[in-house]
């Protein structure tokens, strides 16, 4: 159930990410420096969405004061405004600016982590959240995805031990139910899944929480639960591969193998893995 770390790795780059803002206000105190005006235009242009009025307001403003030690925070922003543009290169560059003139400040290091994770560079993301949690063990954004980046390379020690600091400190948050779901479904203990994945399909319906819920119910012979998670899965998303798979076994258990073959077909046809596909009807 891999396939359910791909979505939330996507929460990386949320303008508000998990649990608080990834752009810091920027205003200083005198709010009639030209400094301060320019950075409260740059906070309300971010707001707006628009991100390259933004950059353009931070630039200014750290050239009229290039010395400034709020200049750090600034960077750290912009590098953020500049990866929500799809500059990623350069936010990059202006990231690793901020972090090596500050490298205690912990906003430049997540940002930092979040552009790497964005960009596909999980090992350098992996290590830099390591940072943030070295500096902060109770970093929940840090956690998260630093335990998401672990679990999915195969580190399961390292995914319990970040989740577990979510279950404590954070319980009822959904991302603390994504993370425990999706540690539950990739380790085989569905069982313990279950109570996550339920509220994940109640509170935030998506594809793969039905698909993941599905599997799990199918592999504890909850046939009755599983095919009413996949009619209500299917009911919304009626073109969605895995849900398709997930019927396909569910009709096998059934001994509906006319019904299963074309579940099957029709998932190849939305672009299941065939292996996957063909897998439903090995002898066990």
């Amino acid at each position: 159930m891999k396939h359910i770390l791909l979505s939330l790795l996507v929460l990386a780059l949320s303008v508000s990410g998990l649990y608080g803002q990834t752009i810091e206000p920027t205003v200083p105190a005198d709010e009639e420096d030209p400094y301060v005006l320019l950075c409260g235009q740059a906070d309300k242009a971010v707001a707006d969405g628009d991100f390259e009025g933004a950059a353009q307001r931070l630039l200014e403003a750290m050239s009229l004061h290039p010395d400034s030690p709020q200049n750090v925070l600034l960077l750290s922003n912009l590098g953020m405004i500049y990866s929500y543009m799809d500059n990623d290169s350069m936010a990059i560059v202006v990231l690793d600016e901020a972090v090596r003139k500050a490298p205690k400040l912990r906003t430049a290091q997540e940002n930092r982590a979040k552009v790497l994770l964005k960009i596909g560079r999980d090992k350098d993301a992996y290590e830099a959240f390591g940072n943030v949690i070295a500096a902060d063990s109770l970093n929940m954004e840090a956690r998260y995805y630093h335990g998401t980046i672990a679990l999915y390379s195969g580190n399961l020690d390292v995914a319990e031990a970040d989740f577990g600091v979510l279950a404590s400190l954070a319980p009822d948050e959904l991302s603390t139910a994504q993370a425990l779901g999706t540690l539950y479904s990739l380790s085989g203990r569905d069982r313990e899944s279950l109570p996550y994945l339920r509220r994940l399909v109640s509170e935030d319906p998506a594809p793969e929480y039905y698909a993941a819920l599905a599997g799990a119910l199918l592999s504890l012979g909850e046939l009755s639960e599983a095919s009413a998670i996949l009619a209500d899965g299917m009911g919304r998303y009626a073109d969605d591969p895995e849900l398709y798979y997930y019927r396909a076994i569910l009709n096998r258990e059934r001994f509906l193998l006319d019904d299963a073959h074309r579940d099957a077909a029709m998932a190849l046809r939305l672009g299941a893995n065939p292996k996957r596909i063909a897998a439903i009807f090995e002898k066990k």
